[in-house]
C-alpha cells in the first residue's frame, strides 16, 4: 500500500531523489490535518490543494515532523524500516510528493 494517495510514474523517482530525508521537516503552518478512517486529509489553507493519506503510520510521520530532527528520525519513531529498500522507496515518494505540493516544508 502507497502510504500517500499521488499518481504512479515517471515523477516517484524525481520526488524520491529530492527528498532529504536527513533534513528537518514540519507540516506548513498553512496546512490543516483531519484524521479520518481512512488515514487523513491535508488541506492547504494558500494553495487550496488537498491530498489524502492512506495509512495511520504515514500519519502519525507527518504529524510527528517537527518533533524529531529529521524525516528518518521521525520515520524510526512510527516504526517505519526506511532502511529496507522497499519501505524506503514508498515512503521517500510519499514524503517527496507532499514537499513537492508544499504540505509539508523543510526547516531551515
Amino acid at each position: 500500500m502507497i502510504p500517500a494517495a499521488a499518481p504512479a510514474g515517471a515523477g516517484q523517482e524525481a520526488a524520491t531523489a529530492a527528498f532529504d530525508l536527513h533534513a528537518g521537516w514540519r507540516l506548513h503552518p498553512g496546512v490543516a490535518l483531519r484524521p479520518e478512517p481512512f488515514g487523513a486529509l491535508l488541506y492547504h489553507f494558500h494553495t487550496r490543494k488537498l491530498s489524502f493519506l492512506k495509512s495511520p503510520t504515514i500519519v502519525e510521520v507527518v504529524r510527528t515532523l517537527a518533533d524529531h530532527p529529521s524525516a528518518r528520525a521521525a520515520c524510526a519513531a512510527a516504526g517505519v524500516a526506511i532502511d529496507e529498500p522497499a519501505t524506503a522507496r514508498l515512503y521517500l515518494h510519499a514524503l517527496g510528493q507532499l514537499a513537492d505540493s508544499r504540505m509539508i516544508e523543510e526547516i531551515s
